[in-house]
């Protein structure tokens, strides 16, 4: 697999450790012609319950990238993953979501004498959106925010940190896609993704646009819906 494969993908479904992954639910997103399977959530993820996940995926033995996309650094693992995508929230109060964590992390590798496959990794700044989204509580995201303020932290990640993709996480709801057009007309190299509320085709029409759409909470919803969002 080429190690920026991603940068190709329009399509990544979001599947979340802490919820009911049904063997429907697996087979039918492996199935359905999306680029990548995200494993990532917010709240209550182990390592324990990634590894689950990524084995019930694996076993179907249809070759689709996996990505894990950790809310902690507990819940790493670099077995039967393509990429590890490494989110710092650029919108926070706090420096633990921007690199105490990462380096946290690093530093506890270090100690184990553990040598990270740094071409799996993957850095994403991610601008949360969502005021009551469990992302923005948890990382105490500063949301209130104009489209100059979200194309600033977007060409400052790009063009000063030179991180390779900006997320922008709606996480939840469908956001304003004049944020995530305004955010495209101003990056060059980086990769934009967004996330949240996509649960149709139309939506995901819109949004597919400007950036590679990840698709989640649907999934665990409507499997009809969510297939209408395959692009």
């Amino acid at each position: 697999m080429s190690l920026e494969k991603w940068k190709n993908w329009k399509h990544i479904t979001k599947l979340d450790p802490d919820r009911l992954n049904t063997e429907e639910i697996i087979s039918t997103v492996i199935n359905s012609g999306t680029d990548a399977i995200i494993i990532g959530g917010t709240l209550n993820v182990t390592r324990e319950k990634v590894e689950k996940l990524i084995s019930k995926i694996v076993k179907h033995k249809k070759t689709i990238p996996i990505i894990l996309e950790p809310s902690n650094p507990e819940c790493v693992t670099f077995t039967n993953i393509d990429y590890l995508f490494i989110p710092s929230v650029l919108n926070t109060k706090s420096t633990t979501w921007i690199s105490k964590a990462i380096v946290q992390w690093i530093k506890d590798e270090r100690k184990k004498n553990v040598e990270i496959p740094w071409n799996k990794v993957v850095g994403e700044a991610y601008i949360v959106l969502n005021p009551k989204s469990s992302v923005a509580k948890l990382t105490e995201a500063d949301t209130d925010l104009t489209v100059d303020d979200v194309v600033a932290y977007a060409i400052y990640a790009e063009r000063y940190l030179s991180l390779p993709i900006v997320y922008i996480e709606y996480s939840g709801i469908f956001g304003n896609p004049e944020f995530v057009r305004a955010v495209s007309e101003n990056i060059v190299n980086a990769k934009l993704f967004y996330g949240g509320g996509i649960n149709s085709r139309d939506k995901a029409l819109t949004m597919s646009k400007y950036a590679t759409i990840v698709v989640g909470n649907v999934v665990y919803e409507d499997l009809n819906k969510y297939l209408e969002t395959i692009i």
